[in-house]
């Protein structure tokens, strides 16, 4: 919630590259966005039901729905699947799913073309809310009901313009980061800390919440920080760093995707023994995990979750019943004996052959 063909990159290297595009384009969204949350009033996920009487009045309207995702990756397939499970339950037929490949332009097509088929429903994440915004208005004109998933559209109101926004619990990953780096140190040691440097929600957040986490640890002692806009920068800088600090024992990284330069760049150093800790899940970097290598742990969402969630609010919504602004999704925290339960939880499908030999080791 980021990078091969079955890795995850707000996910896999498609998700991720995308972000760099988004934080670009969105900053003041962002920004905006990150300021203007009362989080305290966020739900969670486990908290969204239907009864089945909603349920049964939901199946006597014969709704349908869109998917109207910003890119595709393993990630955006879980939320999909997600999605799916639940609208088919609810007796909602899926009429598109649009992938933009990161690209704006693509998404304002198809949205226009989305609302040409007159869904009821619409569960979209925004490639940039400021070019896509007027496009999602006339689809909510003519009568949808759009859930957006981690990215505020900037001017939308909530209840009004769109349900609700469900998204992962940023600030919970974030610390459960910093606590995972404790863990892989014995609580005391030297990191450095490779972020987001764009003004993009998710990363941003889940950055800010993991320098906030350390604040707990004293003797954890961040010796260098470095930024990155482009997920292919992440293996100069880490490079750069560790010889500018060879006694870095672990290094923090805004992503799977982006750890996997620093993955690289370690290897390439020799530097076997300083711990990575990042969010998300990639076969490439579990792999790494699983066969003992830098990577120590990670924080995973759990995009099937989300896409259900989304669904469920969806059709909530078209009984007129009220939705959170937003609600927040479970994260696990991963290492290696529970890399096989945690992918089959958060993506509801098998594990990948490769990793599951690995884990066979």
């Amino acid at each position: 919630m980021s990078t091969g063909t079955q890795m995850k990159g707000h996910r896999r290297r498609a998700w991720l590259s995308g972000m760099f595009t988004a934080a670009a384009l969105c900053a003041t969204s962002m920004s905006w966005a990150a300021q203007s949350i009362d989080w305290s009033k966020a739900a969670k996920s486990s908290d969204i039901h239907l009864s089945e009487q909603q349920s049964e009045a939901i199946k006597s309207k014969d709704l349908t729905a869109a998917l109207v995702w910003h890119g595709a990756s393993p990630w955006v397939a879980a939320v999909s699947r997600g999605a799916r499970a639940e609208f088919e339950k609810l007796g909602i037929k899926v009429v598109a799913a649009t992938d933009a490949q990161f690209d704006p332009a693509k998404q304002v097509a198809d949205l226009e073309n989305i609302a040409a088929l007159n869904p009821d429903i619409i569960l979209s994440l925004s490639v940039d809310g400021v070019s896509t915004k007027q496009s999602y208005a006339r689809a909510i004109e003519r009568g949808a009901k759009l859930v957006l998933l981690s990215n505020p559209i900037p001017g939308f109101e909530q209840g009004k313009d769109f349900v609700g926004i469900v998204t992962d619990d940023m600030f919970g990953m974030g610390k459960a980061a910093a606590d995972l780096t404790a863990d892989a140190l014995g609580s005391k040691g030297k990191i450095g800390m490779i972020y987001h440097d764009a003004s993009y929600f998710i990363t941003n957040n889940r950055d800010n919440a993991f320098r906030k986490g350390l604040k707990a640890y004293p003797e954890l002692d961040v010796i260098i920080e470095k930024g990155f806009i482009k997920e292919h920068e992440t293996s100069n800088v880490a490079a750069a760093m560790v010889l500018q600090h060879p006694e870095l024992e672990a290094i923090y990284v805004s992503w799977d995707a982006a750890a996997e330069g620093v993955v690289e760049a370690l290897r390439s150093l020799g530097r076997r023994d300083i711990k990575v800790i990042t969010h998300d899940l990639g076969v490439n970097n579990l792999l790494d995990m699983a066969m003992g290598g830098n990577v120590y742990g990670t924080i995973s969402d759990r995009p099937f979750d989300i896409g259900q969630t989304m669904a469920r609010l969806g059709a909530a919504s078209t009984l007129g019943l009220p939705a959170p602004h937003f609600t927040l999704v479970p994260f696990d925290t991963v290492k290696r004996n529970n890399i096989a339960e945690i992918w089959q939880q958060a993506f509801q499908s098998p594990v990948p052959r490769l990793l599951n030999l690995a884990l066979k080791q």
